[in-house]
């Protein structure tokens, strides 16, 4: 009897050892860091002086719509030719299209070439609007990183159809070197290339306001 009551206790003995050391092995081994997910924000600020006022008017920039698969918050990386891939760790802190337009409106009301640049959801009826199509806006890095951003923009009055309301439509398109593959130098290079975009159609935009076409009951 005894006997078997020793030959019962050595499987329960072995179980409460491996037991214990399995414990004590995951308490050894180190813990890995949880994956966190990050929010960037791509938001160029205009640094240079203001133009002299070209016009007296208001400008409202209006809707800005982008080009799937860049039209969420997950940053985009293109791998191949067809080949794009959303990251879900790393987002913008606004969908595209609100955090360009909020960008497009300080940079335009900075530079003063109209007598002020409003934003869409504004009660105020400005005469002429800006509305812009973004074509591109993701890491390429199919030979090497850089960051891409194409944008059209269409600027339009006023009119009650009496003339084509288009005054202007100007497609910039930017690449920009990153220094690696991080989402951190991808929404540094983003803002980099929006940058040169807005730094160059405002050239535009001023000699657009110096020859203004007559708006709605003017």
């Amino acid at each position: 009897m005894r006997a078997q009551m020793m030959s019962r206790s050595k499987p329960i003995q072995f179980f409460a050892c491996a037991t214990l050391v399995a414990m004590l092995s995951a308490c050894s081994l180190p813990k890995q860091p949880a994956i966190q997910a990050t929010s960037w924000m791509v938001a160029p600020e205009r640094t240079s002086a203001p133009y002299k006022p070209r016009t007296d008017m208001w400008l409202k920039v209006g809707s800005v719509s982008v080009t799937p698969p860049s039209d969420g918050r997950s940053m985009v990386y293109r791998l191949g030719d067809q080949q794009y891939e959303k990251d879900f760790y790393n987002s913008y802190a606004t969908i595209p299209s609100e955090m360009i337009g909020n960008a497009t409106r300080q940079w335009f009301n900075n530079s003063n070439i109209f007598a002020a640049t409003v934003g869409q959801s504004n009660s105020f009826f400005p005469f002429y609007t800006l509305q812009a199509s973004v074509e591109e806006f993701y890491g390429d890095y199919r030979v090497r990183p850089e960051a891409v951003v194409t944008v059209e923009f269409f600027l339009t009055v006023t009119n009650g159809g009496k003339i084509n309301p288009i005054i202007g439509a100007n497609r910039y398109s930017k690449h920009v070197a990153l220094k690696d593959n991080t989402p951190a130098a991808l929404a540094a290079g983003q803002q980099e290339a929006l940058a040169e975009i807005l730094k160059q159609y405002e050239g535009e935009l001023y000699k657009y306001a110096g020859n203004l076409p007559k708006p709605l009951g003017q």
